[in-house]
C-alpha cells in the first residue's frame, strides 16, 4: 500500500490545537514555510490595501492596529513593511522598533507589540503623541496593541496636557468602536471587529484549493470513483467543501461563528484557523488527537473511520475534555449545546427509525445513506444491543446518539429545517429565526409584527409578573415602592407598539450599527434602547412561550427590569414636558392592573378619601 507522507498535511496539523502549535504565530510561520518550501495559507486582510495607501499617500496618518491576540495585528504591520520596501531581514532582527524611510520624506516608526518595549523605549510614545497632534510632524507611526496594553502604556508616560489630550483621543476611539476623530491625525482599526464567520468562509476556501493537497493524489487511501476516499482526512475534506450537502456543513458553522458574535464572543483568525485544522484531521486515537498521514492508514487498518468525523471535530470531541474547554473556539461553540439538546422526533428517528414505517424515509436519508459516518457497522450494531435492552451497551450507544445528533445537525436539508425544527438540536431554539428573520433583515426594518408582538408580550411578562397575552401595547407597572418587583399591580401606562401617537416598540438596527429593541413613548422624550442579542432574545421568546423568568437566565431578568426603568424615567420626563394634569389634591387615586378570564390585564382604579 502506497501511503503520501505528506508535507501539508503537517503543516495544517500546526495550526491545531496541539501543545506545540507554531503555526499560531505570525513570526515561526516564515521559517516553517521556507523549511518545507509550502505555500503559506494566505487570508485576504480587510484593512491591507487601506494602510499601505496611508502610509504611501503625501500626508499619511499614525495607525494603531488593536485587537486580540490572534486577530492578525503582526501580520499586518509585517505586510505594511514590506509593501513599502522594506526589508525581510531588518524585520526578522530582534529591534523592538522598526524605521523606515518614506517616499513622502516622513520616517514610519512600526511597533509591532507594544508589550514588548522596555521602559528606555518608551520615549517613542512621547514623539507619537507629538505625531498625533501634528500632521506636518517627520514622523508616522504603526503600532500594534491590545485594548489593555493600549490603556496601561500612557501610565508610565508624563501627564502633560498633550499626553492627556492624545490618550483621551484613543479612549474615546475605542469606547465609540470609530477609526478617527477631528483634530487628531490617527486611525484606529480594531482587528476584533472584523466579521470571524467571514474570515472562516475565506479560510476553509484557501485550506480547501491549496497546493498542497496535490501531494495526495498518488496515495492508494485516495480511493477511486466507485468507493469514494478511503482516507479519513480525504472524506472530510470532500464533507466540507459540500460536494455531499451543497456546502451545508460551511453555512451551518459560519450560522454558529454569527450567532458567538452577535452574543459578544470574539474569535480571532488564529482560533478559526485551529477550527479548520481539527475539522480536517481531528481524531481521538491519533497522536495529539489529530491525524497524521501515517495515522490515517493505521486508523483505515483498524477500521475506526468514524471517529474521525468531521461533525465531531466542529466541537472539538476529538480532544479531552479539559483541552476543549481551555480552547476558546470550541468553548464557544460547545454553549449550543448540540448533541446533548435533541427532540423527540430526531431521537426517534436515530433510535426507532428504521422499525417505524412513518419514520424509515428520514432514517433511510438522513442515517442509512452515510456509511461513513452515519449507519456504519459500528453504530448498527450498538443500536440493536440497544434495543434489545442489552445492559452494558446503553452507554456506548448513548455516546454514539450524542454523535449522530451532531451529524444531524449539519445534514438536515434546508427544506426539511422547519419540519425536523433543526433548532430544537441546540440550546438556542429561536436562533435560526433570531439569525435569518430579525439580525439580517433589521438593518431594513423588515423585523416581521409576528415577532415583534411576541417580544412586546415577554417583555410584558416580565415588566408585570403576571402571565398576560398583551402583545400589541407594552405596560409598565411598579409595586407602589420599586420598579425592580417581582410582581408588579400599580399601573403606570400602556405603551402602543405599533406606531401611534408618537409611540412605538420596533427591532432595529441603531446609528452605531447594534440591534436594539427601540421604545418611543412620544417626540418630545429621547427614545429607550435594549440592545438585542441572541440569549436575551431566547429568554424573551421562552418567556412569551410561558417559560418562567427567573428559571432561564438571571441575568437577563434583571436586565429586563433595567430596561422598565428607564422607560419610567423617560414617562416621567414625557409627563413634566407635557404637563400632565393630577388628579384632585383632595383625592389619592391608584390604577390596578389584574388579568381578565381571557388572560389580558385590564385595570381599575382605587380611590382613597382623606379629609385634611
Amino acid at each position: 500500500m502506497t501511503i503520501s507522507q505528506s508535507e501539508w498535511i503537517g503543516f495544517l496539523r500546526q495550526y491545531g490545537p496541539i501543545p506545540r502549535n507554531d503555526n499560531m504565530y505570525d513570526e515561526a510561520i516564515h521559517r516553517i514555510i521556507k523549511r518545507k518550501n509550502i505555500d503559506p495559507i494566505i487570508v485576504e486582510s480587510v484593512y491591507l490595501d487601506e494602510l499601505i495607501q496611508n502610509y504611501k499617500s503625501p500626508n499619511p496618518k499614525s495607525v494603531i492596529l488593536t485587537g486580540t491576540a490572534g486577530d492578525g495585528k503582526t501580520y499586518n504591520c509585517r505586510e505594511v513593511w514590506l509593501a513599502l520596501n522594506g526589508s525581510l531581514k531588518v524585520w526578522q532582527n530582534d529591534d523592538k522598533v522598526k524605521q523606515l524611510s518614506l517616499p513622502n520624506s516622513k520616517i514610519l516608526y512600526v511597533i509591532k507589540d507594544l508589550s514588548e518595549l522596555q521602559d528606555k523605549e518608551r520615549d517613542f510614545l512621547n514623539q507619537f503623541v507629538h505625531s498625533v497632534l501634528n500632521p506636518n510632524d517627520s514622523n508616522v507611526f504603526l503600532m500594534a496593541a491590545n485594548d489593555g496594553q493600549l490603556i496601561e502604556a500612557w501610565k508610565n508616560l508624563d501627564k502633560d496636557p498633550q499626553t492627556e489630550l492624545v490618550k483621551q483621543c484613543v479612549e474615546d476611539l475605542l469606547v465609540a468602536e470609530i477609526q478617527e476623530k477631528n483634530g487628531f491625525n490617527l486611525k484606529l482599526y480594531n482587528l476584533s471587529q472584523i466579521s470571524a464567520a467571514k474570515l472562516f468562509v475565506q479560510i476553509v476556501d484557501v485550506v480547501l484549493n491549496h497546493s498542497g493537497w496535490n501531494n495526495c493524489n498518488n496515495c492508494s487511501l485516495r480511493g477511486n470513483n466507485q468507493t469514494g476516499p478511503l482516507c479519513p482526512i480525504l472524506e472530510n475534506r470532500k464533507r466540507l467543501e459540500g460536494e455531499m450537502d451543497k456546502q451545508l456543513i460551511l453555512s451551518r458553522v459560519t450560522d454558529l461563528l454569527e450567532l458567538c458574535e452577535l452574543n459578544g464572543v470574539h474569535l480571532p483568525i488564529r482560533q478559526l484557523l485551529l477550527l479548520t485544522s481539527n475539522m480536517l484531521l481531528g481524531h481521538p486515537e491519533a497522536k495529539d488527537r489529530l491525524m497524521t498521514c501515517s495515522d490515517a492508514m493505521k486508523i483505515v487498518g483498524d477500521n475506526k473511520s468514524s471517529l474521525a468525523s468531521i461533525y465531531r471535530n466542529i466541537f472539538g470531541e476529538n480532544l479531552t475534555e479539559r483541552r476543549r474547554e481551555s480552547t476558546d473556539v470550541f468553548t464557544a461553540l460547545g454553549k449550543f449545546g448540540i448533541g446533548y439538546e435533541t427532540s423527540n422526533t430526531i431521537d426517534n428517528i436515530l433510535i426507532f427509525g428504521e422499525d417505524d414505517p412513518e419514520l424509515r424515509p428520514y432514517y433511510e436519508e438522513l442515517v442509512l445513506s452515510d456509511k461513513y459516518y452515519g449507519a456504519d457497522q459500528s453504530y448498527r450494531a450498538k443500536q440493536k444491543e440497544y434495543l434489545e435492552g442489552v445492559v452494558d451497551s446503553s452507554e456506548t450507544f448513548l455516546e454514539s446518539l450524542r454523535s449522530q445528533r451532531q451529524r444531524l445537525f449539519f445534514v438536515i436539508p434546508r427544506e426539511k429545517e422547519n419540519t425536523l425544527k433543526l433548532w430544537h438540536l441546540t440550546t438556542f431554539q429561536y436562533a435560526g429565526e433570531f439569525l435569518s428573520h430579525v439580525y439580517r433583515v433589521a438593518s431594513e426594518g423588515k423585523v416581521s409584527t409576528q415577532i415583534i408582538s411576541r417580544i412586546s408580550q415577554g417583555l410584558n411578562r416580565i415588566f408585570t409578573g403576571l402571565l398576560a397575552k398583551n402583545n400589541d401595547e407594552l405596560i409598565l407597572a411598579t409595586s407602589g415602592s420599586h420598579s425592580q418587583a417581582k410582581v408588579s399591580r400599580i399601573f403606570e401606562e400602556y405603551i402602543s407598539v405599533p406606531k401611534k401617537r408618537g409611540e412605538s416598540m420596533q427591532i432595529r438596527m441603531n446609528a452605531n450599527g447594534k440591534l436594539v429593541i427601540e421604545v418611543k413613548l412620544s417626540s418630545s422624550v429621547a427614545a429607550v434602547e435594549l440592545p438585542l442579542h441572541l440569549v436575551r432574545y431566547e429568554f424573551l421568546s421562552r418567556v412569551a412561550e410561558g417559560a418562567l423568568p427567573g428559571s432561564f437566565s438571571r441575568e437577563c431578568y434583571e436586565d429586563i427590569l433595567g430596561f422598565k426603568s428607564k422607560l419610567l424615567k423617560r414617562l416621567e420626563e414625557r409627563r413634566t414636558i407635557d404637563e400632565e394634569e393630577s388628579d384632585n389634591d383632595s383625592d389619592l387615586s391608584f390604577r390596578i392592573i389584574r388579568l381578565n378570564p381571557d388572560g389580558l390585564i385590564d385595570d381599575r382604579i382605587v380611590e382613597v378619601n382623606y379629609d385634611e
